[in-house]
C-alpha cells in the first residue's frame, strides 16, 4: 500500500534511512550537485533512487509548466515591471534602445515558450491517443511527413554523379567529397549543424540511470513497474544489438561486432532500395538481391516508438513486442529517448563519448544516475582502453588499400591523402609487432616479448609521429570510412560466394571469401584451411578498420594519460597492441560538465577519499558541488556477526601471503577453520578465495587429504562454474539442496559453495536468508603487483596525485582494490531487514586499523577480532543457537 506519510510516494513506509536518502537525493538534484551515495544491499536503494529522483521530476515539470503559463498570461506586465525597474535605476543608454531590447528579448522567449507549450501539448496528446488505442490512426496522421525527414536523416552515402564503370550498388560504398575543418568555410559548418537541429526532435528534461550488468538493469525496471510511478512514466530501456536484435539472420552470428556490422549493412541495403524505387530510371540490372531487414519498417517503428513510451517494459517485454508486431526494438527504444522521462542503459553507452552520440544520448542540462558505482574508475579506464591483433591490422590494411585500388578514379585528392594516411599509419603499427604489411600475418614469426610505451614513445617507435591523428579521427567521423569498407567487404565476399560449393555452411565460405579477398592483394597462395583454424574460436568480424579506428582515437590521449603495451607473441596474427587508459577523469569530465546533476551511488563506496580525488577533483568538480551521502543498514546489529580470525584450530596463525598459502599447514589449517564452522551453521556457506588458482590448487590439497569428504558429510557441495550460462543452473541446484536438506532432516544440513573474489558469484548475486547464513573469505584478494599495467598505474597515481597523510597513493591503490573485492564479495549476505549472517574474515591482516576502516561503517561497527580460534567458534555457535531459538519476524 502507497505511504501517505511521506512527500515521496512509496509503495509502502519506506525506513527512516529510505527517506533520509530520498531528501539526500532531491537536494542534490535541485542544486546540482555531483552526490556520491552509500546505501547498502538490502536498504532498498533501487527504490528509493527511483521515488526520489521521479519526485524530484514531477516537481520539476510542475515548475515550468508554472513559469511558461506565467510567462504565456501576462507577457506584458513583466515587460512593464522590468521598464519600472530599470527606470528607477541610473540609465547608461537612450530609453528607446532599452525599450526596444527588452521587448526584442521578452518576444524571443514568449515565442520559445508558445514553441516548447506546444511541443508539450502535442506529445501529450499523442501518449493520451494511444493509451486509448489510436496508435494507428495516429501513425497514418504522421507518416508522410515523418518518413521524408527519416530519409532525409538516414542518406548517409547518396552521391552526387553516376559513374559509367561502377553499378549503382557500388555508389554507396564511396566516400563522398571531404573538407577538413581547416578548408571548411565558417558558414558551411553553421548550416550543417542548423539542418541536424531542426531535423531532431527536442529532448525533454530526463534521468539516464545505467549500471553494470543487464540483470541489474532488468531488476531497476522491475522495482519502477511496482512503484509508484511506474504506470505513468515514460521510461525507455536501452540496450545493445546482441541484447535487442529480433531478426534471426542477425542472431544467429553471436558476436557482437559482427552482429553490428550486419545490422548497418541491412540498413544501408534498405535506403539504396528506397533511393532506387524513387529513381525514374528503368534500367534493369543484373546482381544478387541484397538482404534487407524485415522488422525495420518506419512505420512500425514509429507506432512502437510510441508503444514503448506509455508502458515500462524490461527488455524481455520488448522483444515479446518486437516479435508480435514485426518490429526492431533497437531502433525503436533509441527513438524513443527525446521524450521519454527515464532512459535505462548499460555503462558502456553512458560512459563512451562515441557510443553516446551513435544512441542520441545528450547530456546537456540532464539527471545522470550511476549505480552500482563502486567501481566507476577502473571501469571507465576499461571501456576506453582498447586492444588489436597483428592479423586485424594486417587485414585492415589489405582491405584498404584493395578499396582505395578500387575506386581510385572516383575519389577526391583529400580522401586520397587521408587513406593513405591511414595505410602509413597501419603498417607502423605493424612494424612495432616486428611484421610487415601485403604478406600473411599467420606464417610471418615474431620474437616473444613485451614492451610498456608512453604515447609519444610509441607514435616515435611507430615512425608516424608527424601524422596529425586528431584530423584522421575527424576524417574517420565524417567520411564513415569503416562503415563503407566494411559495406565493401561484405559485397566482395558475398560475389565469392557463389564460386563455391553449397555444401559448406555461410560462416566458411566467409571465411573463404575473405581468404581470396586478400589473396588478389598479395598475388601470393593462402591456405584457407590454416586461415580457417586460426579464427575458429574467435569469429572474424567484416572489417577490424572499426577497432583499428577506435585505438588510433585511444591514442589521441594526453601522453601522461594512457600507455601503449607491444604484446608480440611467436605469430605476427596473434600479437597484439594494447592502449591503456591511466586517467579516467578525463573521459568523466564531459559527463560532470554538461549534467545538471550526477548521482554515484553503491552498495559501498569505501574508500571515498581516493574516489574523489582521482576521479572527480582531477575532473574538474569543485569540493563545493560534491554531496556525500552514507547510511546504515536496516537490520539490527545483532543479526550480524563479523569475525577477523587471526589463528586456526591447532593455534596456526592465518596469513595467506605468497610466501606462505600454498604449504600444507596453512591449506590444512583452512579445511579444520571450515570443517568446524559448517558443524554450527545451518543453510549455506559460501567460501570465497583470492583467485581461481588457489581455488583448484587447496581444493586438490583437500581431495588427496581427505578435507574435502569431511566437507562433504556435513555440506554437498558445489563450486562456481567456469561458463557465465553455466551460473544459473548451479545456483538452482545449490538453492534446491538447502530447501531439501532443511524439509527432509538427512545427514546434511546444508550445501557449502566455493566461489572466487571477482569471480562470477562475487557480484549481482543475493545469497539471502539459508542461502548464505555464513560468508567465509579465505586471505585477502590482492591484485598481481607484478603486472607491468598495474605498476604503471601506481607509477601513475605517485606522480600526478597528492600523497594523502604521507601515504603513497599507488600502495593504496593495492590495498583499496583488494578491499573494494572484499565488501564485494560479503556483502552478498544480509539482504533484507529480517536476514542474519556470520562474516568470517580468515587473515590476520584484516585486524589492521587501516585495513579494518575500508570495511562498510555497519560491518565495521560490529567487527570482532579473535586472536585464537576458541572464543571465535564459540560467539558463532551462541550466535547461530540465538538465531535458531528466536521466533521468525
Amino acid at each position: 500500500m502507497e505511504s501517505k506519510s511521506s512527500r515521496f510516494p512509496f509503495p509502502y513506509q519506506p525506513y527512516h534511512i529510505q527517506e533520509s536518502f530520498m531528501e539526500a537525493l532531491y537536494t542534490a538534484l535541485d542544486q546540482g550537485k555531483v552526490g556520491i551515495f552509500e546505501s547498502p544491499t538490502g536498504t532498498g536503494k533501487s527504490l528509493s533512487l527511483i521515488c526520489g529522483a521521479l519526485t524530484w521530476l514531477r516537481d520539476y515539470e510542475e515548475q515550468m509548466k508554472q513559469e511558461a503559463a506565467r510567462l504565456l498570461d501576462g507577457p506584458e506586465k513583466k515587460c512593464d515591471a522590468v521598464k519600472e525597474e530599470n527606470s528607477s535605476s541610473q540609465p547608461s543608454e537612450p530609453d528607446w534602445v532599452s525599450e526596444f531590447v527588452q521587448k526584442k528579448a521578452e518576444r524571443d522567449m514568449v515565442n520559445k515558450l508558445k514553441d516548447e507549450e506546444l511541443k508539450r501539448k502535442k506529445r501529450e496528446e499523442r501518449l493520451e491517443m494511444i493509451r486509448h488505442n489510436a496508435q494507428l490512426r495516429y501513425a497514418m496522421k504522421r507518416k508522410v511527413g515523418e518518413e521524408d525527414e527519416a530519409v532525409k536523416l538516414l542518406q548517409l552515402s547518396k552521391e552526387g554523379a553516376e559513374s559509367e564503370t561502377h553499378s549503382p550498388e557500388e555508389e554507396g560504398l564511396i566516400v563522398a567529397e571531404y573538407e577538413s575543418d581547416d578548408e571548411a568555410t565558417p558558414k558551411s559548418r553553421l548550416c550543417d549543424e542548423d539542418d541536424d537541429e531542426d531535423l531532431e526532435e527536442d529532448h525533454v528534461t530526463k534521468i539516464y540511470y545505467c549500471s553494470r550488468t543487464h540483470s541489474q538493469l532488468a531488476q531497476f525496471v522491475h522495482e519502477v513497474q511496482k512503484s509508484p510511478y511506474g504506470a505513468a512514466v515514460r521510461l525507455v530501456n536501452l540496450g545493445s544489438r546482441q541484447n535487442l536484435c529480433i531478426n534471426p539472420e542477425v542472431v544467429r552470428l553471436g558476436n557482437v561486432q559482427m552482429m553490428n556490422d550486419r545490422c548497418l549493412e541491412m540498413q544501408k541495403n534498405k535506403h539504396e532500395k528506397r533511393e532506387k524505387a524513387s529513381d525514374s530510371e528503368t534500367k534493369r540490372r543484373r546482381g544478387v538481391p541484397k538482404a534487407t531487414c524485415p522488422f525495420s519498417g518506419f512505420e512500425n517503428l514509429m507506432a512502437m516508438r510510441d508503444e514503448v513510451l506509455v508502458k515500462v517494459r524490461d527488455v524481455e517485454q520488448l522483444l515479446q513486442h518486437g516479435r508480435e508486431t514485426h518490429t526492431c526494438p533497437y531502433y525503436s527504444t533509441r527513438m524513443a529517448i527525446p521524450a521519454a522521462q527515464v532512459v535505462v542503459l548499460p555503462y558502456q553507452s553512458l560512459l563512451h563519448a562515441s557510443t553516446r552520440k551513435a544512441s542520441g544520448i545528450k547530456l546537456k542540462d540532464q539527471i545522470v544516475i550511476i549505480d552500482e558505482a563502486h567501481n566507476l574508475t577502473d571501469t571507465i579506464s576499461a571501456i576506453h582502453s582498447t586492444e588489436i591483433s597483428g592479423g586485424q591490422l594486417c587485414r585492415a590494411h589489405s582491405q584498404l588499400s584493395q578499396y582505395c585500388e578500387r575506386y581510385r578514379s572516383r575519389l577526391k585528392a583529400k580522401n586520397l591523402m587521408y587513406i593513405k594516411q591511414i595505410l602509413f599509419v597501419l603498417e607502423g603499427l605493424v612494424r612495432t609487432l616486428g611484421g610487415k604489411v601485403g604478406q600473411n600475418p599467420n606464417t610471418q614469426s615474431c620474437q616473444p616479448g613485451s614492451e610498456l610505451l608512453t604515447i609519444n614513445d610509441f607514435l616515435f617507435k611507430a615512425q608516424v609521429d608527424n601524422i596529425n591523428l586528431f584530423k584522421v579521427q575527424k576524417y574517420f567521423e565524417k567520411s564513415m570510412i569503416s562503415q563503407k569498407l566494411c559495406g565493401f567487404v561484405e559485397k566482395y565476399e558475398g560475389s565469392g560466394v557463389n564460386t563455391h560449393s553449397s555444401s559448406k555452411n555461410k560462416e566458411n565460405r566467409r571465411t573463404e571469401g575473405l581468404g581470396r579477398f586478400l589473396q588478389t592483394l598479395q598475388n601470393k597462395p593462402i591456405d584457407v584451411s590454416e586461415q580457417q583454424v586460426a579464427v575458429e574460436d574467435k569469429p572474424i568480424m567484416a572489417s577490424p578498420m572499426m577497432l583499428v579506428e577506435s585505438f588510433l582515437f585511444a591514442l589521441t590521449n594526453a601522453n601522461k594519460d594512457g600507455r601503449v603495451v607491444i604484446q608480440k607473441q611467436a605469430c605476427l596474427s596473434q600479437s597484439s597492441l594494447k592502449f591503456l587508459l591511466l586517467n579516467a577523469a578525463v573521459h568523466f569530465a564531459q559527463i560532470v560538465q554538461e549534467c545538471r546533476a550526477v548521482i554515484i551511488a553503491g552498495g559501498t563506496m569505501q574508500p571515498v577519499a581516493d574516489f574523489k580525488e582521482q576521479l572527480l577533483f582531477s575532473a574538474g568538480v569543485t569540493e563545493e558541488r560534491i554531496l556525500e551521502f552514507s547510511c546504515g543498514h536496516v537490520i539490527a546489529p545483532e543479526n550480524i556477526l563479523p569475525i577477523v580470525l587471526c589463528a586456526g584450530p591447532s593455534g596456526q596463525q592465518l596469513e595467506f601471503t605468497f610466501q606462505t598459502r600454498d604449504t600444507p599447514q596453512m591449506m590444512e589449517e583452512t579445511g579444520r577453520v571450515l570443517s568446524n564452522l559448517c558443524n554450527i551453521v545451518p543453510g549455506g556457506v559460501v567460501c570465497f578465495f583470492p583467485s581461481y588458482e588457489y581455488e583448484k590448487r587447496i581444493l586438490g590439497h583437500w581431495e588427496n587429504t581427505g578435507v574435502l569428504q569431511r566437507l562433504q558429510s556435513k555440506k554437498k557441495i558445489f563450486q562456481e562454474p567456469k561458463k557465465a550460462s553455466q551460473v544459473e543452473q548451479v545456483l538452482s541446484d545449490y538453492s534446491k539442496c538447502i530447501q531439501h536438506c532443511g524439509d527432509a532432516g538427512s545427514g546434511q544440513t546444508g550445501a557449502l559453495l566455493f566461489s572466487v573474489v571477482g569471480g562470477k558469484m562475487s557480484e549481482g548475486i543475493n545469497f539471502s536468508d539459508d542461502l548464505g547464513r555464513c560468508i567465509v573469505m579465505v586471505g585477502m584478494p590482492y591484485p598481481n603487483i607484478k603486472s607491468p599495467e598495474l605498476q604503471e598505474k601506481m607509477a601513475y597515481l605517485d606522480k600526478n596525485m597528492p600523497h594523502i597523510g604521507g601515504k603513497s597513493p599507488g600502495k593504496a591503490l593495492i590495498e583499496n582494490l583488494c578491499m573494494k573485492a572484499v565488501n564485494q564479495s560479503i556483502g552478498r549476505a544480509i539482504r533484507h531487514r529480517g536476514d542474519y549472517a556470520c562474516i568470517v574474515l580468515c587473515d590476520h591482516r584484516y585486524a589492521r586499523s587501516g585495513t579494518l576502516q575500508k570495511l562498510p561503517e555497519w560491518i565495521r561497527s560490529s567487527t570482532h577480532t579473535h586472536t585464537t580460534f576458541g572464543p571465535a567458534f564459540a560467539s558463532a555457535r551462541r550466535f547461530f543457537l540465538e538465531k535458531r531459538q528466536r521466533p521468525p519476524l
